[in-house]
């Protein structure tokens, strides 16, 4: 598996023109079509189907079947090599002190450039999340935000990279101070717990009670107390469609009864969070995420006013039914969109996403990984080195 590349290097918006003039003298370039030159990218890790479905790793016909759809496991391929790559960068390169505004676009800058598009052809899949402490997802900072992250914040770092619609959901929690070492381990076993769990003909509510078992299992201490590590009970994983990054089914992350199960040449995010508060969130705060209702159909007399249907016309081109946050209407060269934006959301044609978040003062911790559902294996796409 391929981590990242040698001798290539993200630089901010600011810092574009001047890597242009530098190109020659340096080794290789950023996009990743450059190091796979064949068009053919990394496979993830893979886990032999368990039970009655074993039999599928060496079936003659499910092998066939599985090569009839070799080019969409390698867009998924690319989009998880492309992940792999930003979040080692993203690493190295955040730190306390910066924004969260830098912290963001650092991550979608580097998307951006390896995807070497951006808009429905490739790039960034959702807004990336980099949601601080007891809020546990859907906050990406709009434009004018302050917040600045410190050594002491637990931030859940959820970066979607998209090829062609085929969406990788992956995330990792970014934390600086060891305390939170064991909030963070119970959550990564927890994911790994529901990936193993996962398959073909798997009931979704056996998968939430294999997490909860794993999760709960876990304390942490901090400034002298214990806590027990709760599973967040109403945020789940599920399944992707091409341009959709929830699908329709939902994982729990606790036992729910959920007797749905999955399906051969599905795709899901396996996506668990514990709390050291209740487990519980609720919404609060300005909204960022934004997405285009996909069984919505637009009715010419709800765009009120021309702005609101160069808004739409907009939304339309740059992102379809992908999710998108306020940032990206600013890059495009929207502006004064916030009264179409609220016509669009009461019209019910696009959906607003205000950030979730546990009990104030909390900690919240979040794993992710995507994995295909392949009639011979699962495979693990966006499994790396580092998680």
């Amino acid at each position: 598996m391929v981590s990242g590349g040698e001798g290539e290097e993200i630089t901010d918006a600011a810092d574009k023109k001047k890597k242009k003039k530098k190109k020659s003298k340096k080794k290789g370039i950023t996009v990743i079509d450059s190091y796979y030159p064949e068009g053919i990218y990394p496979e993830g890790e893979w886990i032999e189907y368990k039970d009655e479905n074993n039999y599928r790793t060496t079936d003659e016909e499910k092998r066939y079947l599985d090569r009839q759809n070799h080019n969409t496991w390698n867009e998924f391929r690319k989009a998880a090599e492309i992940h792999r790559r930003v979040r080692k960068r993203s690493k190295d390169i955040i730190k306390p002190g910066m924004t969260m505004i830098d912290v963001a676009e650092t991550i979608e800058n580097a998307v951006r450039t390896y995807s070497g598009v951006d808009g429905l052809k490739g790039g960034m899949g959702f807004p990336t999340g980099v949601s601080l402490n007891h809020c546990a997802a859907h906050y990406t900072p709009n434009a004018g935000d302050k917040t600045v992250l410190s050594y002491e914040d637990v931030m859940k770092v959820d970066i979607g990279v998209h090829v062609n619609g085929h969406i990788v959901d992956c995330a990792f929690t970014m934390t600086f101070d060891e305390r939170y070492d064991k909030l963070l381990e119970a959550v990564k076993d927890a994911t790994n717990t529901g990936i193993n769990e996962a398959g073909i003909d798997v009931r979704l509510t056996d998968i939430g009670e294999r997490v909860e078992e794993v999760m709960e299992s876990y304390e942490v201490e901090l400034d002298g107390k214990t806590y027990p590590v709760k599973c967040i009970r109403n945020l789940n994983g599920h399944n992707i469609n091409q341009y959709q990054i929830h699908g329709g089914k939902s994982v729990p992350i606790v036992k729910n009864g959920d007797e749905t199960k999955m399906e051969e040449g599905e795709t899901f995010a396996i996506e668990t969070f514990g709390s050291t508060g209740r487990g519980y969130v609720i919404t609060a705060g300005e909204s960022s995420h934004y997405a285009k209702n996909v069984d919505v159909q637009v009715n010419p007399a709800d765009l009120k006013t021309t702005k609101a249907k160069q808004l739409m016309d907009t939304i339309n081109t740059n992102f379809g039914t992908l999710p998108w946050c306020r940032r990206y209407l600013d890059r495009l060269g929207e502006e004064k969109y916030l009264l179409a934006l609220n016509q669009l959301c009461k019209a019910g044609i696009v959906q607003d996403y205000p950030p979730l978040v546990d009990t104030a003062g909390c900690y919240t911790a979040q794993y992710e990984h995507t994995i295909l559902l392949h009639p011979t294996r699962k495979e693990v796409v966006s499994r790396g080195d580092d998680y």
